[in-house]
């Protein structure tokens, strides 16, 4: 193998199944382990022949691209694409995402003393969440090995992403859902992007069961968080947040957990990171689940995450509604190397978390607002410090599920009243009293 330079567009990488670690000779269409059926991950052997200086000169080819009109470089993914496999220029699929704010929290800083404590808002990317940093480099994988229809099952968020990225791309898309179980929102953008909805009655879980099948039969690309390539597409986003914070890294970093994926993608960035001598240390890396949908919780506080205790999920945060998550054996893993935990909270929890939020002028996705309550539970047990940098991953827009809004309690939504105004400044009075 050949040394890579600061000046390449990407390197070779390998597929590695996180269990056995067997390197696979070609992957196949469900990207499992050919020995023990487990997932896979991207590795890149060529990292070690780096010469004296790559992680250095990285920082600088990214800082200067950030000034780029070119669509790869105006992406938060591709500007990154030394660390990701490599595809040719034409056959990126991108729409600017990442590059998402970094937003200190006022509020809940004073309410928890922690003086440092930010959210790095995932729900400002183009479709409202950070699947589409992982669709990116997944559906630029399709398009590269000439595939013309990609797939999922999905929640929600996912479907959305696949079915722009698909549309970008020109290619044709097909999404799972679970039917009734999935916000408006998230449905009506799968179905503005073109995408081939079809509404099964079951579960997420089962429905990533049926599409198993499906790609197994039909010419899809399977885009699901059990490709692989989703992971590299995410891991940017601890790449784009130790830029944000001048290569400091914080000393936690709190994520939503559903399927697990996201989880798992930053904990291979900021290891990826330190391994190439961009930065010193991890941060804890800690996941929040609802509790009707804890599996991960469960199986960590069963036996030490070492096989998955499955749920049958329930949750009003619909994009954590998740009871076997594909990607729980990575997420172990990141809790472990970084020393992060999993904790759950309740769905009065969520509500409280979601609101609070919305006071500093910041809309989320309900399964987003479970950091922040998570967060409160790690503060008052001490796993969380005042002197403490905290970085919450906010996952999703608060657009991706307005009928929570609509049933959530304390809203200042008044009236009907009469249309004149002494009504209005009557009921003005009142508010002004109570405050």
């Amino acid at each position: 193998m050949n040394p890579i330079s600061a000046n390449s567009q990407a390197v070779a990488h390998v597929l590695r199944c996180v269990h056995c670690g067997k390197v696979q000779e070609t992957a196949d269409r469900m990207f499992r382990c050919t020995q023990c059926s487990e997932l896979l991950e991207v590795v890149y052997p060529e990292w070690a022949a780096a010469p004296a200086g790559f992680a250095l000169r990285l920082k600088e080819i990214w800082r200067e691209r950030r000034g780029s009109s070119l669509p790869e470089n105006a992406s938060g993914v591709w500007r990154f694409r030394e660390l990701l496999p490599q595809v040719e220029r034409e056959n990126i699929v991108t729409m600017s995402e990442g590059n998402t704010p970094l937003i200190p929290l006022k509020k809940a800083a004073r309410a928890l003393r922690l003086p440092h404590l930010l959210a790095k808002h995932q729900g400002m990317n183009p479709t409202g969440s950070f699947k589409d940093t992982g669709i990116s480099a997944a559906i630029t994988m399709a398009k590269a090995e000439g595939f013309s229809w990609v797939c999922c099952a999905s929640t929600g968020n996912t479907s959305a992403s696949v079915a722009a990225y698909a549309a970008r791309a020109e290619m044709k898309s097909i999404v799972l859902l679970p039917a009734g179980q999935v916000a408006a929102g998230k449905l009506a953008q799968a179905l503005e992007y073109g995408a081939h909805v079809l509404q099964l009655r079951t579960d997420f879980d089962e429905c990533l069961k049926v599409l198993h099948e499906v790609v197994r039969k039909f010419p899809a690309y399977l885009l699901n968080s059990l490709n692989p390539y989703r992971l590299e597409g995410q891991k940017t986003v601890a790449f784009e947040l130790m830029e944000q914070l001048d290569w400091k890294v914080p000393d936690h970093v709190i994520v939503p957990g559903g399927n697990l994926a996201n989880g798992s993608a930053l904990g291979k960035g900021f290891t990826e990171l330190r391994d190439l001598g961009l930065i010193e240390s991890l941060p804890k890396i800690s996941i929040i689940q609802a509790a009707g949908a804890n599996p991960l919780v469960r199986s960590m506080r069963e036996n030490g995450g070492r096989e998955l205790v499955r749920v049958n999920a329930e949750t009003r945060a619909t994009a954590i509604r998740i009871g076997n998550p594909a990607s729980w054996r990575k997420a172990v893993s990141v809790l472990k190397n970084t020393d992060g935990v999993c904790e759950e909270v309740s769905e009065n929890e969520i509500a409280q978390a979601k609101a609070e939020l919305g006071t500093e002028g910041i809309g989320c996705e309900p399964a987003s607002a479970a950091t922040l309550a998570g967060l409160k539970k790690l503060v008052a047990a001490g796993f969380v410090k005042p002197a403490e940098t905290v970085v919450l991953v906010l996952t999703g827009h608060m657009l991706k599920d307005v009928d929570y809004m609509k049933q959530a309690p304390g809203q200042n939504l008044l009236g009907p009243m009469e249309a004149d105004s002494d009504s209005v400044i009557k009921t003005l009075e009142q508010i002004y009293a109570r405050h």
